[in-house]
């Protein structure tokens, strides 16, 4: 298959693992944090580890959208759907993530809310239209990639006149979260986290371009390369970023150049900018209280706006003890540092965020035996 076979080729593979093995430097490591957890679903899948020198070091970011989600939010998603006029509409992997005492979407349905999965905000637009009688309330989440999607929704259900549709808004921005992690204790001060660059987002850079990274290229002195998600495309951002930081640079580079361009998809942007604005701060799980991380739905659509239609008990929910979600979404831990993984979180029992989501690292590890690296 086009653009898929190509990028799988083992023969072509063993080659760009050996020009990455001719470009390490023997007095120097480099730490690479892939941002977006479809990439270390990739490393761990395709067991790209096993072609890179021991001097690379990957490193798993924040980059999973159910993963980042705090408990508060699910609280206030359950919270929702406990009203008997309401049916929450939810996408599968969130269905699954716990919430305070363990109790995910799924557990509520099972004690009566209707909570039902979609595919789409079409979906959701579809249930209201057929059941004006009841209140169809989207539980949104994602980064830049599904964001305009939520937006199209929210003019259709304005042009429909659907007063019974409305979304519950989590939608987190990824430079914002990047930044964080750059000016977070555990790499700036405390130096216990070593990043040397980035392999950035694919889907979230086709709708925002590379152009937002370029202020980390600058500021922070850390290189991004914007890479596609399969191995081989992974393992050309690596040597892309091996060799901007043996010559000194620090630039955002496209890897992902079939998909990606420097200025993104104008229309989404501009779509999103229309029904959208910035939260002053959002809760992240891991990350905490970031400053302009997220975005909420602006007075012109308020009618549209579940966290207003609703009230919803917005607290702040401490972590199971026992997890090391948190630390894992900042690249100071690997999964199998946890003492709960694999043991008493599993995917068919998932404690934390991380083994629920298709795109977590636990999964990941999980799924496809990766635990060697946690000695590294």
């Amino acid at each position: 298959m086009k653009y898929i076979d190509e990028f799988r080729d083992p023969r072509l593979a063993r080659k760009v693992a050996g020009a990455i093995h001719a470009a390490v430097r023997p007095d120097r490591r480099y730490h690479l944090m892939e941002f977006c957890g479809g990439h270390t679903h990739a490393i761990s899948r395709y067991g790209l580890p096993d072609l890179l020198p021991d001097a690379v070091r990957m490193i798993h970011g924040p980059g999973c959208p159910v993963c980042v989600l705090p408990i508060g939010r699910i609280d206030d998603a359950v919270a929702i759907a406990r009203h008997p006029e309401v049916i929450l509409c939810s996408y599968g992997d969130t269905m699954r993530v716990p919430g305070s005492d363990q109790v995910s979407l799924l557990r509520a349905k099972a004690a009566g809310c209707d909570i039902r999965m979609v595919y789409s905000t079409l979906d959701a637009l579809r249930l209201a239209e057929a059941n004006p009688d009841r209140q169809i309330v989207f539980f949104a989440i994602g980064f830049e990639t599904t964001t305009p999607p939520t937006a199209l929704a929210i003019k259709a259900a304005a042009a429909k006149g659907l007063d019974n549709f409305s979304v519950f808004c989590n939608h987190v921005l990824t430079p914002a979260a990047i930044q964080n992690i750059l000016e977070s204790p555990e790499v700036r001060a405390l130096g216990t986290v070593a990043l040397d660059g980035f392999v950035g987002p694919a889907h979230v850079s086709t709708v925002i371009g590379s152009r937002p990274y370029e202020f980390f290229a600058e500021e922070y002195r850390k290189p991004v390369v914007v890479a596609g998600f399969e191995p081989l495309d992974v393992m050309q951002a690596i040597l892309m970023l091996v060799r901007q930081i043996n010559d000194g640079r620090a630039e955002v580079e496209i890897q992902f150049t079939r998909a990606v361009s420097r200025d993104g998809n104008l229309r989404a942007q501009a779509v999103v900018a229309e029904v959208f604005e910035l939260r002053r701060v959002f809760e992240w799980r891991g990350l905490g209280q970031v400053p302009y991380s997220a975005l909420r739905i602006k007075q012109a659509y308020a009618a549209f706006d579940a966290e207003r239609r609703y009230a919803v008990p917005g607290a702040s929910v401490a972590d199971h003890k026992g997890c090391d979600c948190g630390a894992i979404l900042r690249g100071v831990k690997k999964p199998a540092d946890c003492r709960l993984f694999a043991t008493v979180c599993t995917p068919e029992n998932p404690v934390g965020s991380c083994m629920v989501s298709a795109e977590g690292a636990c999964a990941a590890y999980y799924g496809y035996g990766r635990f060697r690296d946690a000695a590294q």
